[in-house]
């Protein structure tokens, strides 16, 4: 990866006009978030697209597997972006590959957005107090909660999801407690918990979450990144592998 962007197997990611670079917890988001039948996609806070390009990457491939009849329920993905520079440079990125036509970046707020429900959400939201300091306002603005609370992505995304839709995030351990209140406060249930370690008996320093909008079982999992060889975990490259070059 440069200052500039990351080249993946089927796309390549420019960031250097985004607050947020191509980052590991991305990365995991746009490849564990359950696609099962959607057919519209919001990813919420989209900055370069990354997410959004890896699950149309992932709806690209699964599609090939396809009959001609099921093939004809085509995929849509929208990516919503507040900070105009990075708004554009996610549409460049999205031009630039092989699913153009597949994704559409809106620049704007979350909270002033209007649309047709969508089957998933996902979303790499800020989890930064206002007051920590970054490099640049645009990281500030990318990282800070102050841009987008916990309570105001829940409450927005279940506004946006259809009936029986589902919302997939990646936060940091610190922001586990709240999210799971304020989730349940909106009417979402926790139907997935999976815990992310950097190694073997370390800490998770952060979790994938799948709610849903409707009643639903709970599993909980965990995913370790490093083996203690010092390569990565076999299981970590199962999910990824399609994506970085060198796996």
């Amino acid at each position: 990866m440069s200052s500039r962007g990351f080249t993946f197997k089927q796309f390549h990611i420019n960031h250097d006009r985004c607050g947020m670079k191509v980052g590991t917890d991305g990365i995991l988001l746009g490849a564990w978030a359950h696609l099962g039948s959607s057919r519209r996609i919001l990813d919420l806070g989209t900055g370069s697209g990354l997410v959004a390009l890896m699950l149309a990457q992932r709806a690209a491939d699964k599609t090939k597997c396809l009959s001609a009849v099921e093939k004809t329920a085509e995929i849509e993905i929208v990516g919503l972006e507040l900070d105009e520079a990075a708004a554009s440079q996610a549409a460049d990125n999205v031009a630039a590959s092989p699913w153009s036509t597949k994704i559409m970046i809106e620049q704007g707020a979350v909270q002033d957005y209007q649309a047709p429900s969508f089957d998933l959400i996902v979303s790499n939201p800020p989890y930064f107090t206002p007051g920590q300091s970054f490099e640049s306002q645009a990281r500030a603005n990318a990282r800070h909660t102050g841009s987008l609370s916990l309570a105001d992505l829940f409450s927005h995304a279940r506004r946006l999801s259809a009936p029986h839709g589902q919302l997939a995030l990646v936060l940091p351990h610190q922001a586990l407690a709240v999210a799971l209140v304020e989730a349940e406060l909106q009417g979402w249930h926790l139907a997935q918990q999976v815990a992310v370690c950097t190694k073997v008996g370390k800490p998770a320093l952060r979790f994938l979450l799948l709610f849903s909008s409707v009643k639903c079982g709970f599993t909980a999992g965990e995913l370790v990144i490093n083996a203690a060889d010092g390569g990565f975990d076999p299981a970590y490259v199962a999910l990824v592998r399609s994506f970085y070059l060198k796996m």
